[in-house]
């Protein structure tokens, strides 16, 4: 099986050789210079930054600039990253969302004079876990919309439901039509595992279609080498949506008489194996469900976008789960 495959590599990391596919070109970006930060205008005072593997963005006003997110791997390399475009003060830091990877340097911002700006949920979030200095708590949140005014600057905020998380928001500059979502779409790779770790699948699904609503010319999605273009968040939609059915119809085919995945062929082996044990009926069940849909996924996307098998039985495993228990897609475990 999948998973004591992966035990064994992990119990002899020494000689692990496991090697994964060949990157396509979409996942070409530019070369990180040997400073470790590479800083890109977009047009009309923003800005984004990119050390490889995550990204944030600034906005550049007549009275202060905007920050939107200070990831730990950048830390300093940020403020010399702003300070090499500007000698304004950051006023306003945004909040993504919660998650420590891409806020977990905000302390390096935060400050009397600085306005920390995020949706109610990330404040409840943060409130929830132990106090963390690196994160300073959101001094002004939002519910739905707020329209974010800097001097001759305006950031749009918005909040469209629970996707990777909640309280992960829209962040839209209209005048440089750049948007920012953070860890829904991954301009030129497939999703990070189990489909970015998101807590809501069907809305995070649904969250491209919302992508595709904004006039947008750059795309910034957190992370990895580059920023993305509407064909980037057209690519992963129709990626997204060929797991999702190949997944369907592998959950539909397991409810058969198959020989491999018909479930009344496969559980009863499994449980004369292990005597009265559920866990190990499904979670047998699930591997095998999810690595058929992984596979057929896989041989149609690696070639187009990267990074497909490396995470592509986790993010078959998520889509099988959120088919079953969002989508009412039970196959045979049903009366």
């Amino acid at each position: 099986m999948f998973s004591n495959i992966a035990m064994s590599q992990i119990s002899h990391i020494g000689e692990i050789t496991e090697t994964f596919d060949p990157l396509p070109a979409s996942v070409n970006g530019p070369t990180m210079p040997t400073s470790g930060f590479l800083t890109m205008p977009l047009g009309y005072g923003t800005y984004v930054v990119l050390d490889g593997f995550y990204q944030s963005m600034f906005v550049v006003s007549t009275e202060g600039v905007i920050l939107i997110d200070s990831p730990p791997t950048t830390d300093l390399l940020l403020k010399y990253a702003i300070g090499n475009v500007t000698d304004k003060p950051v006023t306003h830091m945004v909040y993504s969302h919660a998650h420590a990877d891409h806020i977990g340097s905000a302390y390096r911002f935060a400050g009397p004079k600085v306005h920390i700006v995020a949706h109610e949920e990330t404040l409840r979030l943060l409130k929830e876990v132990p106090s963390d200095s690196m994160r300073p708590l959101p001094t002004t949140t939002f519910k739905d919309n707020l329209n974010l005014v800097v001097g001759n600057q305006t950031v749009q905020l918005s909040y469209k439901g629970e996707n990777h998380c909640a309280g992960n928001i829209f962040i839209y500059a209209e005048a440089a039509k750049v948007l920012m979502l953070v860890d829904v779409v991954f301009p030129g790779w497939a999703p990070f595992a189990a489909l970015a770790e998101s807590t809501n699948i069907p809305n995070w699904i649904k969250a491209h279609n919302d992508i595709l609503g904004y006039n947008f010319t750059h795309y910034i999605g957190g992370h990895l080498n580059r920023i993305g273009v509407r064909e980037d968040v057209l690519t992963q939609q129709a990626y997204v949506n060929d797991l999702f059915q190949n997944c369907k119809d592998t959950i539909l085919l397991s409810a058969t008489n198959d020989t491999l995945l018909g479930a009344g062929n496969l559980l009863p082996t499994v449980l004369k194996n292990n005597p009265n044990n559920g866990y190990a009926e499904f979670k047998v069940y699930l591997d095998i469900v999810a690595e058929r849909c992984a596979n057929i996924t896989t041989r149609s996307w690696a070639s187009r976008v990267g990074g497909v098998d490396a995470f592509g039985f986790e993010n078959a495993y998520a889509m099988v789960e959120s088919l079953r228990i969002s989508f009412d897609i039970l196959g045979p475990f049903r009366a």
